[in-house]
């Protein structure tokens, strides 16, 4: 059996159902602004994909852990 799914990691699948893209789209749209702080890629996301907080949060939590480490 296996482990529930915690964190960030648990918005993923209600991003992409209210969104309609893959986790992978919004980890490569992170990559265009990689050069901004974490609440300034949170506010990119609201302000450019008309996103929510939390799953904005939560998707920049998981890029920045992944590809800034």
């Amino acid at each position: 059996m296996s482990e529930p799914v915690k964190g960030p990691r648990s918005y993923f699948p209600s991003i992409e159902a209210k969104y309609g893209r893959p986790i992978e789209h919004w980890m490569s749209a992170l990559g265009e602004v990689r050069g901004l702080k974490h609440l300034e890629q949170v506010n990119w996301l609201k302000n450019e994909h008309g996103m929510g907080h939390g799953h904005a949060n939560a998707l920049v939590a998981v890029f920045r852990a992944e590809h800034e480490a």
